[in-house]
């Protein structure tokens, strides 16, 4: 039950950071000016094994250097540093590791939409 609720929290926390949008202008359009694209998926942080979560954390990861600025980096390299820490526990448990599957594409359509404001594609 507790890893349930768990991996629960962590998918309530990832959907509220995406929905934190990201900054606009006047005219409610991004500030951010880079051309849109496909983001590389380097890896950098620790892989968790499960490939729809490292395919999301490298690119969201990514977005993070190259989109987002600078002032506001920190706050979502914090949360994407738990979801990897996080989700390398899960994915150690078989109890649990297939619900990563879900809970990481759930996370990667909220990033599509969310990280638009930064121009970031996934």
């Amino acid at each position: 039950m507790s890893r349930s609720l768990l991996l629960v929290s962590c998918l309530v926390v990832g959907l509220l950071v995406l929905a934190c949008g990201g900054p606009t202008n006047k005219n409610g359009a991004p500030t951010n000016s880079s051309s849109s694209g496909t983001v590389a998926t380097a890896p950098s942080g620790e892989q968790i094994g499960v490939p729809e979560c490292d395919n999301f954390l490298n690119a969201y990861e990514s977005c993070i250097a190259t989109k987002v600025p600078e002032a506001q980096r920190v706050q979502f390299q914090t949360i994407m540093t738990n979801w990897r820490t996080e989700w390398k526990r899960l994915a150690g448990d078989p109890q649990t590791r297939a619900g990563l599957v879900t809970a990481c594409k759930t996370h990667l359509e909220n990033a599509r939409t969310q990280m638009k404001a930064y121009n970031c594609t996934f």
